[in-house]
């Protein structure tokens, strides 16, 4: 597995939990990528909550969300962007840090915001998920995006093939049953969640080799959400690093006793086989089509956001600023493919500014005047801040008609 598995599980598992047993989706990972951005602003007691909240070294997280946002998965689109309300100078060191790839600039209104959520998830996200209030100092976000097609389509069944047991089997119509190759499905057993099925849908793979699995586990109705969870992370994981072979805790059918369970019907017929103990095992599973959109309040300690305040607030000359994370998710499981995106956001706040006055100038050029046009050159090359062309301007002339609209 990859070495981010377990601090992205461990983080997950919060954020799940918080989220509860209710319908609800949400992208681990975009957050802690976020947060993992702030890691090289933490010190002292900010960066001891920074290193909890992800699980390694901040500094570790910052290097690995970098590398991951350098080279981005095809079948996963990434963003991310800081937004200030003027480029403070205290953060320059930090901001210098940021991957090459993160937007930058004033922070925009709220519009500006929602355009970049939809932009950067193919309007699966309309509205970004925090507000940009007029105390706001700076905006930190990240985007994923994704939209695959199965490899292998669903077949259709039933609703009643979800068996009798079920809730849903009275209320759904039609449900998706996998296709006949191209699919997998297994029983497994967990530490936490006993026997669970298991069932690993593969996106289609584009000409490099990459690719995406969707992987489904069900475990007995008692069984709490959150153990669920962690099973389906490990699973998930195992089910990448073993493409085709079994994975580590996978039952043989035939440890499982024949009939009917609230999570499978086993059953034996003859059969021809080359198996060399006769004895072949087949899986096939139905699942309903589903989708969720949700938003996560990520607020609390445990998700590491107040440490990212204090750590960038400690920098501007901040004691304890007032601080707004959230993340809003959106995914659809469906008979042709899968589609999901997050966009999670950390904004950081300051009380307003005292009373003062504004004067304000309107400029006018109303006679001749003087204009140089200059070359720049962000890396301070040899045309940098050379002039180019320069006149002066005696003889204005109207918008042209075609400009004029």
């Amino acid at each position: 597995m990859t070495p981010l598995h377990a601090p992205l599980a461990h983080y997950a598992e919060r954020l799940h939990r918080a989220a509860g047993d209710t319908h609800h989706v949400a992208s681990p990972l975009g957050a802690w990528l976020l947060l993992a951005l702030t890691g090289p602003a933490a010190t002292g007691q900010a960066r001891s909550a920074l290193a909890e909240a992800l699980g390694v070294d901040p500094d570790d997280a910052a290097a690995a969300a970098r590398a991951l946002l350098a080279a981005p998965h095809p079948m996963v689109a990434a963003a991310t962007a800081l937004w200030e309300r003027t480029p403070f100078e205290e953060l320059a060191e930090w901001r210098a840090a940021l991957p090459a790839y993160t937007e930058r600039g004033p922070l925009p209104d709220q519009a500006a915001l929602d355009a970049w959520a939809r932009e950067r998830t193919g309007g699966l996200i309309e509205r970004f998920p925090v507000d940009a209030a007029p105390e706001t100092l700076l905006v930190l976000a990240s985007a994923l995006a994704t939209r695959v097609s199965w490899a292998d389509p669903f077949e259709v069944a039933p609703g009643t093939e979800l068996g009798a047991g079920s809730v849903w089997a009275g209320r759904l119509r039609q449900v998706l049953r996998t296709p006949p190759v191209g699919h997998r499905c297994w029983v497994s057993v967990t530490d936490r969640a006993g026997d669970v099925a298991v069932h690993v849908a593969p996106a289609r793979v584009d000409d490099d080799g990459a690719g995406m699995l969707v992987v489904s586990v069900a475990a007995a109705p008692d069984v709490p959400a959150g153990a669920v969870l962690a099973a389906a992370w490990n699973l998930a994981g195992a089910a990448a690093t073993v493409p085709d072979g079994p994975v580590p805790g996978r039952r043989s059918l035939f440890e499982l006793p024949l009939g009917e369970s609230p999570l499978w019907t086993v059953r034996e017929e003859p059969t021809r086989t080359f198996a060399r103990d006769g004895r072949e095992e087949r899986a096939t599973a139905v699942l309903p089509c589903w989708a969720a959109r949700s938003r996560h309040d990520l607020t609390a300690p445990g998700f590491g956001f107040d440490a990212a305040a204090g750590a960038l607030g400690e920098l501007l000359g901040l004691v304890e600023p007032p601080f707004a994370a959230a993340q809003s998710t959106v995914a659809r499981f469906g008979r042709y493919g899968f589609e999901a995106a997050a966009v999670t956001a950390f904004g950081m706040v300051a009380g307003l500014p005292p009373e003062g006055v504004a004067r304000i100038a309107d400029l006018r050029f109303g006679h001749p005047y003087a204009v140089v046009a200059v070359a720049t050159d962000a890396a301070g090359g040899p045309w940098h801040g050379l002039p180019v062309y320069s006149a002066w301007v005696t003889d204005p002339e109207d918008v042209p008609a075609d400009e004029a609209g």
